[in-house]
């Protein structure tokens, strides 16, 4: 918090929640005419477990998760869930630059013992566009071996 200026927050607010916004007020409308749609967002694990040195980042998330539940609420009625996936440690081009060393540490950190791969992550995402998954809305699915600690 001490070290994150109101920049970076401002910044964190365009680049996360009000983009989502943004995308939903483009995309919502023709959903409601057609009786049908899907949103889903990707958000973060820090929006339901905050990460201390992300402060701005996990301030945005937390409230693109808030938006998406007022959302998911007044659209549900017209047929359109609103959801959004929160991925843990996953294997990407990012985590690969890291030592063998901070991989093996952030592994350890996962029940399942793995990072999460595209496949993992698509899967959900997928469910989620699907018809199957029309009675599952205003909710954050977690997609990390059960690494958040919280209920």
């Amino acid at each position: 918090f001490a070290t994150t200026t109101s920049a970076a927050y401002r910044d964190a607010l365009e680049l996360n929640l009000l983009s989502t916004v943004a995308m939903c007020q483009q995309a919502v409308p023709a959903m409601q005419a057609n009786g049908w749609g899907r949103v889903v967002a990707i958000t973060s694990i820090g929006a339901r477990q905050p990460i201390g040195t992300l402060a701005a980042s996990t301030t945005a998330r937390t409230g693109v998760t808030g938006f998406l539940k007022v959302l998911a609420t007044e659209v549900a009625a017209s047929g359109i869930t609103v959801n959004s996936v929160q991925p843990g440690v996953h294997d990407t081009d990012r985590l690969r630059s890291l030592g063998a060393e901070d991989r093996r540490a952030l592994t350890g950190d996962i029940p399942s013992g793995r990072l999460g791969d595209a496949d993992d992550f698509g899967a959900v995402v997928a469910f989620l566009c699907s018809q199957h998954a029309g009675f599952i809305t205003g909710t954050s699915v977690l997609v990390d071996g059960g690494a958040t600690r919280g209920l």
